[in-house]
């Protein structure tokens, strides 16, 4: 049965850019299995550009090759691929073996690319190797080999997924006699398996030794020779399928690659962590920031609060004019108001707040001091702040540290904690009349709330209920000029004030404000950190030209891969997994760094502040090893395109 037929086969090519020299001139031949053929010619007689096309590694030619009845023009690129990878076994008279591979590994290489699993390929890889004699150099390398080894190892490779036709390219040009002899009797024992083994050669001895010589001569054939029968054994059958190379294997193949130049690789991740650090030390840096200003906040500040004002006036301190029962500092709150905000959704409990500016003092033994803001006490006023005693209960006064000391001294203020004081408030009833309120309270505690209280820098805190039962005694009605409403949680917050403006109430611009200056400061920390990140640019450019060098400087190994089967896509994913690597790798390491700094700037800052401020947290760590990696990946599109794009004879011919 005939394997290989050579149909009307004509090639020609422009000799320096002008006339077109033939280099095949209709060529018709049959090859069937078991036969060792010999292509017998000298240099340019068109039988090397033969053997590439019957290899499928060139179609740029006239007329057809059938393959088992198929023809390969008719087949589209990925499968004359498969048909190298399955069909087809390459020997090199240069060996072409990849040089930081072992022994092993490249007779492994080729069935990387089938479905077959390692342990399998392991197998076959070892029982090939033995059979060629070699089973005592699998772990060595190329450079190891002898040229007679390096020979034996391009069989194997060649053998490894069980081709039907085996190409061997003057398989002993490069050894000496004794060794040549024992490679064509290896491929003579090849053939003996019915497997089809041409070699193309311009030795007579060598043409000799096989069972079939066809002579070529000016890209025409000249004569056929049968010197014996061919070898009547068959072939068992190939029932492994092809597939592409898999991202593991890819990756493997990657890191071996990247081992070859691991100073270079390793300096252009280096370079390329530098713009990651900066990113990533002003992300860190932002956060904190950010973090601590809301820590200060929510310190005074209960994250749960919405205080509710009805005027415009109170949100702005300024007072609102005459009021009932003369109060002042805003439009004081009706009690349909208060119900109305405490059955708000998500409102946990509400509180009453009110502040008397002006026209308050207090009197203790000998001392009359003027109280110039009196506030009520809230969920705001922490415990952590109060020097001596408590918060206060009914007809109890929290006085203020520096208002303790006017009262007694800068020594034994805190000696007032348990005294009874009066306390007068000035107020004008309904007819306008003066009225004093006066109740009498026992000071439960000293409070020190530095340079700003939660109360606009009140003197005294009370309970409101102390501060309306004294109302009440002078026929006074006591009503609150804001309302603190609680949210179940901080998620809730947001929706709270929406219902609270949509009710006709103002909130206060307190959270507003928190909220703008962590978005100032947000927009800071990204500002910067897109300053920073142009050096990625950088090192994407950088990247870009190593991969490129790399392509440049392994296109003889595109060369090997695209004749044992590898798809353009094989070769593109092993780019793209090398500069996925290296992203990664600098990924890693701009981590590391920003890790290393961020301790020590925080350690500085604690010493000196007291405070850490940069937050390097896992989320940014994540972050900046993702931004290298994609940097890399990208940078590494065109550089991958350009390798699978290679030409696969012209980059066996690469020197």
């Amino acid at each position: 049965m005939t394997l290989l037929e050579i149909k009307q086969v004509s090639k020609s090519y422009k000799l320096a850019g002008k006339e077109k020299v033939p280099v095949l001139r209709n060529v018709n031949i049959k090859f069937e299995s078991g036969e060792f053929v010999s292509i017998l010619g000298e240099s340019g007689s068109g039988k090397s550009t033969l053997m590439n096309i019957i290899g499928g590694m060139d179609s740029d030619y006239e007329g057809d090759v059938m393959i088992q009845g198929k023809t390969l023009r008719s087949m589209k690129e990925k499968e004359v691929d498969a048909y190298r990878k399955d069909k087809i076994g390459f020997i090199f008279q240069s060996f072409n073996l990849i040089p930081h591979l072992s022994v092993l590994e490249n007779v492994m290489m080729a069935m990387q690319m089938t479905d077959t699993n390692k342990q399998e390929r392991m197998q076959r890889a070892k029982g090939i190797l033995t059979e060629v004699g070699l089973v005592d150099h699998m772990q060595k390398k190329p450079n190891q080999l002898s040229g007679g080894q390096k020979q034996r190892v391009a069989i194997a490779r060649a053998l490894s997924n069980d081709p039907d036709i085996i190409l061997a390219d003057e398989p002993t040009g490069s050894l000496d006699r004794d060794t040549s002899e024992q490679i064509l009797e290896l491929l003579d024992s090849i053939a003996k398996k019915g497997v089809l083994v041409i070699t193309v050669t311009h030795s007579q001895r060598v043409a000799d030794f096989g069972s079939r010589i066809v002579s070529v001569e000016d890209g025409s054939i000249i004569e056929d020779q049968r010197l014996k029968e061919r070898y009547m054994a068959v072939k068992e059958t190939n029932e492994t399928k092809g597939k592409s190379l898999s991202l593991k294997a890819s990756f493997k193949l990657a890191i071996k690659n990247m081992r070859l130049q691991s100073k270079r690789n390793l300096l252009v991740a280096i370079g390329g962590s530098i713009g990651i650090v900066s990113v990533l030390l002003m992300l860190s840096l932002g956060n904190g920031v950010k973090t601590y200003m809301n820590n200060e906040i929510n310190s005074t500040l209960n994250p749960l609060l919405v205080d509710v004002v009805k005027s415009p006036e109170a949100v702005k301190g300024q007072q609102a004019g005459r009021l009932p029962n003369r109060q002042r500092g805003g439009e004081p709150f009706t009690e349909k108001d208060i119900n109305k905000i405490s059955g708000i959704n998500n409102v946990d409990h509400v509180e009453k707040v009110i502040t008397i500016k002006g026209k308050s003092n207090v009197v203790y033994h000998e001392s009359n001091k003027d109280l110039q803001v009196l506030g009520t006490v809230t969920d705001s006023i922490k415990d952590k702040n109060i020097e001596k005693g408590s918060l206060p209960s009914d007809n109890e006064v929290l006085l203020t540290t520096s208002f303790a000391k006017s009262l007694s001294s800068d020594k034994t203020y805190k000696s007032l904690v348990g005294e009874t004081i009066s306390l007068f408030i000035n107020q004008m009833d309904e007819q306008n009349q003066p009225v004093t309120v006066k109740a009498e309270l026992v000071v439960s505690g000293v409070y020190d709330q530095g340079n700003t209280g939660p109360m606009n820098d009140a003197n005294a805190y009370v309970s409101y209920s102390t501060l309306e039962n004294a109302y009440s005694s002078q026929n006074l009605t006591l009503l609150p000029t804001q309302i603190n409403a609680y949210a179940n949680n901080q998620d809730q917050v947001e929706s709270i004030k929406k219902a609270v403006d949509k009710a006709g109430f103002i909130s206060s611009p307190t959270a507003s404000i928190m909220k703008q200056v962590t978005t100032y400061v947000d927009m800071a920390t990204y500002l910067l950190s897109g300053i920073a990140g142009i050096s990625l640019l950088v090192s994407g450019i950088m990247i870009l030209v190593v991969l490129y060098i790399s392509v440049v400087e392994r296109t003889r190994e595109i060369g090997i891969l695209r004749s044992i089967g590898a798809r353009k896509k094989d070769i593109r994913r092993i780019f793209f997994s090398e500069s996925a690597l290296l992203g990664l790798l600098s990924g890693v390491i701009a981590v590391a760094a920003a890790w290393g700094i961020s301790l020590g700037l925080n350690n500085l800052l604690v010493n000196t502040f007291g405070t850490e401020l940069v937050q390097l947290t896992p989320g940014y760590m994540v972050f900046g090893i993702g931004v290298s990696t994609l940097i890399s990946v990208i940078a590494g599109l065109l550089p991958s395109s350009k390798a699978a794009k290679l030409d696969p004879m012209e980059s066996l011919r690469y020197e």
